[in-house]
């Protein structure tokens, strides 16, 4: 694999160094955190719509979608799933809106597969097994198998979510059986109780392994969202924050939205010479069609 945090390889004729635009996700609900962990978690379809528009404007480009059913559970009902995305429309935003295939653990492809159905111009396609917690959350290949047909079906640009190094490999068998699209766009998702610690190390090792020309976000789960995101932006690569990894703006702290935890990014990035994408300009890096 080439080694793609040589940033200095991309150094322009003004001296400066020459990176695309961040894209910045929102993770706005996810499928484990309650009101009672943080009040202000939106969990309806009006307040999830009224936090991705609050989310865009503050520099977000794409929203990770999980939703909920009337008692708060999680849920991948395709039709609780819609309501949310009519939700969202409805309200103007116009950032790429990403349903979760993941729902929770112990769900089952038909049950997870559900929002695809709907044609989102992204979903997120979990690309193995891990320890999720207390739980196990499958994803053998078989799975990955079908969500990568369906996607692939349906004109969908996979997220590739990754846990561990050896998702990584995974993904590539995908891709090497030519389930997947010609671009390939991947998450870190580092931190999980149980899985791959979130360390700048392990961030950097996941990374080298990409294939040239691929895409890739960094989601920190908890304490280590911040940090991590940081780095991102200087590595090149893009970032994910958002209730789903992170219920605080600092330690002690609970976020007041969202957008709080956005506009933060947003800022850094500025304070650090990389410009946040808009929505199109987003579409344009992940070469959605």
């Amino acid at each position: 694999m080439p080694d793609r945090l040589n940033i200095f390889n991309n150094i322009n004729r003004k001296g400066g160094v020459k990176m695309e635009k961040l894209i910045i996700t929102a993770a706005i609900c996810g499928a484990e955190v309650t009101k009672e962990d943080n009040p202000n978690l939106p969990i309806t379809a009006e307040e999830l719509a009224e936090d991705a528009v609050k989310a865009e404007k503050a520099g977000a480009s794409i929203i990770h979608l999980h939703v909920r059913d009337e008692e708060g559970n999680p849920t991948q009902d395709g039709e609780v799933f819609k309501k949310a995305i009519d939700a969202m429309k409805e309200r103007g935003v116009s950032a790429i809106i990403q349903p979760s295939t993941g729902g929770a653990a112990g769900m089952s492809f038909e049950e997870r597969a559900q929002p695809i159905e709907l044609k989102p111009e992204m979903a997120t396609l979990d690309c193995g097994t891990t320890n999720f917690g207390d739980a196990i959350f499958v994803n053998d290949l078989p799975m990955m198998r079908e969500f990568g047909k369906e996607m692939k079906r349906l004109n969908i640009l996979p997220e590739l979510e990754c846990f561990e190094p050896g998702h990584v490999y995974n993904a590539l068998q995908l891709d090497k059986e030519n389930l997947l699209p010609n671009h390939l766009h991947f998450d870190m998702v580092l931190g999980v109780p149980g899985a791959m610690k979130a360390s700048l190390k392990n961030l950097m090792f996941m990374v080298d392994l990409l294939p040239e020309g691929s895409t890739w976000t960094v989601a920190g789960v908890g304490r280590h969202e911040l940090p991590l995101a940081t780095h991102a932006i200087l590595m090149g690569g893009h970032v994910r924050v958002g209730f789903e990894d992170n219920i605080y703006y600092k330690k002690g702290v609970l976020a007041e939205s969202n957008a709080q935890l956005v506009e933060r990014i947003a800022r850094l990035a500025e304070e650090l010479g990389r410009e946040v994408a808009t929505p199109d300009e987003a579409r344009e890096i992940l070469k959605i069609k």
